[in-house]
């Protein structure tokens, strides 16, 4: 039964006996000199599995909707894709997805003959496969001998039922990340893996790819192995051709998983949105909307290769974006201050502009996280950062609890070290002996014998009254200078762990060194110590 092509490449060997009126599911018998006139293809590799059938219903209306992929505007979606023949693969595999593999795994444990196999993944390499038609159930294709000789080769694969693809839809509409996964194309394992624990098998198995070829062979013959190579390679791109030959097309089964979806969304619809169009769009928004908390972590760690890379993040603005004035000749509600609010907005897209400088950073990841502000810290923020006017820091000040002079000290300090910084301002409290005798040690090392700036320790404060300056120990292991204005002590320096250096940058005694850099009290003698 060898047929051969014409010189347009166009293969004139089978002829489809038709049902009455042209019906798209007629006998699979075939006939020598049919007329192939709905045969379709590119690149010399067209050929006509389909005899006439021109009416809405026959197949040759069935063959021309297949070629947008199943997504035409009929009723009822055709069961029916025709891919054109693929080009020689010569020097790769067959298969780089797992499921490709596990596909042709199916096809080496069913096959008796090895070498049979061998001769069909020649053929395949050569491109020798035309195109390929996947039906429910089917695969087909003609593939031709180097002499010319062409056959018809089929490979069946046992649908699944009405209750498996049930039981299916109720697995992949279960989780978001399955939906994710078949809308990007991908058949990811925990989709398979919990479709198989629901008694789905979706990919084949030893003995599942039957054979069946105009060459007469009982086995996988050369041809029918070609077809399943060139198969896998589908796959790749496409793992909806294995559900297709399981029994559902892509529109069909996109349609049911999103009414299925749908339903088991809650039945609201947030005022002022739009409802999601018909199609996989739709179906995705259904998901995430029934996913209610997002995706399980182990879904996302399982998605990792197959979503898409992140985009570049943007470039960072060379500066904050301007705040809307709220000044306008609309009246404003009583109680609402506009200055403030204004204040508050620039205040907002200053801090966002830092923070997102800060994560764009390359040593982002290895930096601590930041101190939680509590509302007063945060009073004091916003007066050292925004500088707002004397009015508002009043009632910063009211609000935070301090004076206005107790204010400027925190402001002072928040500028010197943040939190850390006021912290030291207003806690009070007894390090431990061996810190403290560290600290002497250090401060009586760095000074001269001839002139003693006594320093009295109070518990973290140690204070030269005579010099007017002041050394305070902060709970995250930093001394902090002070200095005396207008009878109280405010900071004076950044904190440092080494106590003769934390009091030589202070301003005091920067400001008591001589022109000559000498001078003053920091460095002139040595420090005595004593409790007081």
């Amino acid at each position: 039964m060898n047929h051969g092509y014409d010189g347009r490449g166009v293969y004139d060997g089978y002829h489809r006996e038709e049902g009455p009126g042209g019906a798209a599911h007629g006998q699979d018998g075939y006939e020598q000199n049919g007329h192939g006139q709905d045969a379709h293809g590119q690149d010399g590799d067209v050929y006509a599995v389909y005899g006439r059938g021109d009416d809405a219903g026959g197949p040759g209306a069935a063959v021309r909707a297949s070629a947008d992929g199943g997504r035409n505007s009929g009723a009822a979606p055709p069961q029916e894709r025709t891919f054109a023949a693929l080009p020689p693969a010569r020097g790769r595999g067959f298969a780089s997805s797992w499921w490709g593999r596990a596909w042709l795994k199916a096809l080496e444990d069913t096959a008796l003959d090895g070498t049979q196999l061998k001769k069909g993944r020649g053929v395949a390499r050569e491109g020798r496969v035309g195109a390929i038609s996947v039906r429910p159930g089917r695969i087909t294709a003609v593939v031709r001998d180097r002499d010319a000789s062409a056959y018809r080769s089929d490979v069946l694969l046992q649908e699944l039922d009405e209750a498996e693809w049930e039981r299916f839809l109720d697995v992949a509409a279960a989780r978001a990340g399955h939906v994710a996964a078949l809308l990007d194309r991908e058949l990811p394992p925990h989709l398979v893996e919990d479709a198989a624990a629901a008694g789905v098998e979706l990919l084949p198995g030893i003995g599942d790819l039957e054979p069946s070829c105009s060459c007469e062979a009982w086995d996988h013959c050369p041809h029918t192995a070609a077809l399943c190579y060139q198969v896998a390679r589908l796959l790749d791109q496409d793992p909806f051709v294995l559900l297709l030959m399981r029994g559902r097309g892509e529109r069909l089964l996109l349609d049911e998983l999103q009414l299925r979806i749908a339903a088991h969304a809650p039945q609201r619809v947030p005022s002022g949105s739009k409802t999601p169009a018909d199609g996989p769009g739709a179906a995705c928004a259904a998901s995430a909307e029934a996913a209610h908390g997002g995706v399980r972590a182990d879904e996302a760690f399982a998605a990792r290769d197959i979503l898409p890379p992140l985009p570049a993040p943007p470039p960072l603005p060379d500066e904050p974006g301007p705040v809307p004035s709220l000044e306008t000749e609309a009246e404003t509600e009583p109680g609402i201050d506009t200055a403030a609010l204004e204040l508050l907005a620039a205040d907002g897209a200053t801090r966002a502009h830092r923070m997102l400088a800060d994560a764009l950073s390359p040593d982002h990841a290895h930096r601590p996280l930041p101190t939680a502000l509590t509302p007063q810290q945060d009073a004091v923020r916003l007066v050292a950062d925004a500088r707002p006017g004397p009015w508002i820091v009043e009632r910063l000040a009211t609000g935070s609890g301090r004076s206005p002079a107790a204010l400027d000290a925190a402001v002072r300090a928040w500028r010197y070290g943040g939190a850390a910084g006021i912290a030291v301002l207003d806690e009070e409290w007894a390090p431990d002996p061996e810190t403290l005798a560290r600290a002497r040690a250090r401060l009586a090392d760095a000074w001269e014998e001839d002139e003693r700036p006594r320093l009295r320790a109070a518990g973290n404060r140690w204070t030269a009254a005579e010099d007017g300056v002041q050394l305070r120990y902060g709970r995250d292991g930093r001394w902090w200078p002070y200095r005396e204005e207008d009878g109280h002590w405010v900071p004076a320096g950044p904190g440092d762990e080494d106590p003769t250096a934390a009091l030589g940058g202070s301003d005091r005694a920067e400001r008591a060194e001589g022109p000559d850099g000498t001078g003053g009290g920091n460095r002139a003698g040595r420090p005595g110590i004593s409790d007081g």
